[in-house]
C-alpha cells in the first residue's frame, strides 16, 4: 500500500473514531492543529451513581474518569480543554472528576459557558487555568442532597464534612479566601427559595474564583503557551 493511500485510510479511521467519540461521550480530539488538544465538555447534569431520566441531559462519570486516564498517558495528546456548561448534580462524582483534574500533568484550561453552577463550581477552577465568558453564571450553595435524608446530627456532620472537602477544593485550586467562599455559599438575600448567591463572569473573576475573563480563543492561547512553555510529560 502507498503512503498516501496509507494516510488517507488513517485519517478515514481517525474520522470515524473521532464521530463515535463526540456522539458518545460529547469530547472531541483536534488532529489538524498547531498542537493536538482534547476537548472535554461537562454539559446539563453530572451524572454519578444513579442513572438519570432519559429527558435529562447528562455528562455520566463513568465517561468522564476514564476519557482522563487515557488523556494522561497518551504521548500525543498535548493540552485538554475543558467546556464547562452544567447545572451540578452527583455532588461526590463531581468532586472526584475535579479531583482527576487538579492531579494531571498534562497542561489544563477551563472555560465557562452558560453556566458553572453548585457541583461545576470544583470542576471550573480543577484546571491549571479557568477562564469565564462575561454572561456566564455561576450558583455557590451549600452542600444538597435529593431524595430521603434522615433528620439525625450523624447526616448533618456528614454534609458539614462533605462541605468542607468542596469549600477546600475550591480555595486550594483557586484565589478566593475561605472567608467569602462560605459568605456566598450561606448568603440568605439573593436567592428566593434557597440559601447561597448567582455571581456572573466579572464578578467571578473579582473574587478569585475564576482566573480570568475571556472567550474560546482566549482560552486557546493560553492552553498553547502552557504546552509550549511546560516541561514535556515523557521523554523522549
Amino acid at each position: 500500500m502507498s503512503d498516501e493511500k496509507k494516510n488517507i485510510g488513517d485519517n478515514t479511521e481517525n474520522a470515524l473514531d473521532d464521530a463515535e467519540l463526540a456522539r458518545e461521550s460529547g469530547q472531541a480530539v483536534s488532529h489538524n492543529s498547531k498542537h493536538l488538544i482534547h476537548c472535554l465538555s461537562v454539559v446539563g447534569q453530572i451524572e454519578g451513581h444513579y442513572v438519570l431520566a432519559e429527558q435529562n441531559k447528562t455528562t455520566k462519570y463513568e465517561h468522564i474518569i476514564p476519557a482522563l486516564v487515557a488523556i494522561e498517558q497518551d504521548r500525543s495528546v498535548e493540552g485538554l480543554l475543558i467546556i464547562l456548561n452544567t447545572v451540578g448534580g452527583d455532588v461526590e462524582a463531581g468532586l472526584a472528576i475535579a479531583e482527576l483534574i487538579s492531579g494531571m500533568k498534562t497542561p489544563t484550561v477551563s472555560l465557562v459557558v452558560g453556566g458553572g453552577h453548585s457541583i461545576g463550581v470544583p470542576l471550573a477552577v480543577s484546571a491549571k487555568r479557568s477562564f469565564i465568558v462575561p454572561t456566564a453564571s455561576m450558583t455557590i450553595h451549600p452542600v444538597r442532597m435529593n431524595g430521603t435524608v434522615l433528620g439525625v446530627p450523624q447526616t448533618l456532620a456528614y454534609f458539614d464534612k462533605m462541605q468542607d472537602r468542596i469549600v477546600s477544593f475550591i480555595t486550594k485550586n483557586s484565589h478566593i479566601p475561605e472567608s467569602e467562599l462560605r459568605r456566598l455559599m450561606m448568603n440568605t438575600e439573593e436567592l428566593v427559595l434557597d440559601v447561597g448567591s448567582v455571581i456572573e463572569g466579572e464578578k467571578a473573576v473579582e473574587s478569585g474564583l475564576i482566573d480570568s475573563l475571556g472567550t474560546l480563543g482566549d482560552a486557546m492561547d493560553c492552553l498553547y503557551d502552557m504546552i509550549e512553555n511546560t516541561e514535556k510529560r515523557y521523554a523522549d
